[in-house]
């Protein structure tokens, strides 16, 4: 071997050595700087509230200021495309529906990004199971009314965004149980929310988190949660599938996600410092007077949860023939 290529074969390994030392420096020294928490949908929706109740508590267990950020817009993907696209640093974080992001690969022919490629799960934070509601108006108080209502009259289903998770449950409860609705698409939960409130659509399936409130005061109507078992905070209300359509079950997923090569040390103690924070009883009992479950996960076990619903709803997409440019 000649002198000058042996040169260069050690200024090549020695340069991968520094880079190596450089990324494992910034770890050590993580966190630096303030972090952001990226929510890929408009403000007030369940993503969002989960965000602004974590923000503050995770700034003061990290010593950084952390702030959310709304980047709405195509279902969450433009968002969540951001953050793929970020520095693979741990200063930018995707807080979302974990679900509807794994339902994206199966809805879009084209995605600017690969969720399962360019993403790394860190842990899951809550479940909400999808609440099944009415505007007051619709003569149905049970879903077997609301069935055979649809037979006979023309119902709007509001769609918190075409493809999204509310939207396929809506597609699967149709099909199961033989209902028929139309679907109005909306730029995400909380105009549908208000739409139906308002009467120009008549019927919602939404993540309970953001719909209960307008269930509370009376606005909205509950016939069923999408839920394998009762919620305590609505006992009264039964679940879809005790209503006939057995072994129903959806809801909305919050998780948190970072870029692909983000450092194993930043994920680690991300995901210590998230379920820390998400397990406080403040926290803990302030989402479950709203109706949402706090669910934490390890790195791994978020990885394998986002496949298994990539396939689930791929297969409910297909059945449907959904597919959005």
């Amino acid at each position: 071997m000649s002198l000058k290529r042996r040169d260069l074969m050690l200024g090549a390994l020695g340069g991968g050595v520094l880079a190596a030392s450089g990324a494992a420096h910034a770890a050590d020294n993580w966190p630096s700087k303030p972090i952001r928490i990226v929510v890929p949908y408009p403000p007030g929706g369940s993503s969002d509230i989960i965000a602004r109740s974590i923000s503050q508590p995770l700034s003061e267990a990290l010593g950084q200021p952390v702030i959310v950020e709304n980047k709405p817009g195509a279902n969450g993907n433009l968002g969540a495309d951001y953050v793929a696209k970020s520095k693979p640093d741990g200063y930018t974080l995707l807080l979302c529906d974990v679900g509807a992001l794994a339902i994206s690969p199966s809805v879009y022919t084209k995605l600017p990004f690969d969720p399962s490629k360019d993403l790394r799960g860190v842990t899951m934070l809550a479940y909400s199971p999808h609440l099944l509601v009415v505007h007051p108006s619709v003569q149905a108080n049970s879903l077997k009314e609301l069935i055979a209502l649809s037979k006979k009259s023309d119902i709007n289903f509001a769609v918190t965004a075409t493809g999204s998770a509310p939207h396929l449950a809506g597609v699967a409860l149709e099909r199961a149980s033989g209902a028929r609705w139309q679907y109005v698409p909306y730029k995400g939960g909380v105009q549908a929310v208000q739409d139906t409130v308002a009467g120009q659509t008549q019927i919602l399936m939404n993540g309970m988190l953001a719909t209960l409130p307008h269930v509370q005061s009376g606005k909205l109507k509950v016939l069923g949660v999408s839920k394998s078992t009762r919620m305590p905070l609505i006992g009264e209300v039964p679940t879809i599938a005790e209503q006939g359509v057995t072994g129903f079950e959806s809801g909305t997923w919050q998780g948190v996600r970072v870029a692909k090569g983000t450092p194993d040390a930043v994920v680690q103690r991300l995901n210590k410092e998230l379920i820390t924070v998400i397990r406080s009883a403040d926290i803990r009992s302030r989402l479950a007077g709203q109706g949402a479950e706090v669910v934490t996960m390890a790195p791994a076990e978020e990885e394998q949860f986002f496949g298994k619903e990539r396939v689930r709803w791929a297969k409910v997409v297909a059945d449907a023939g959904i597919k959005l440019d």
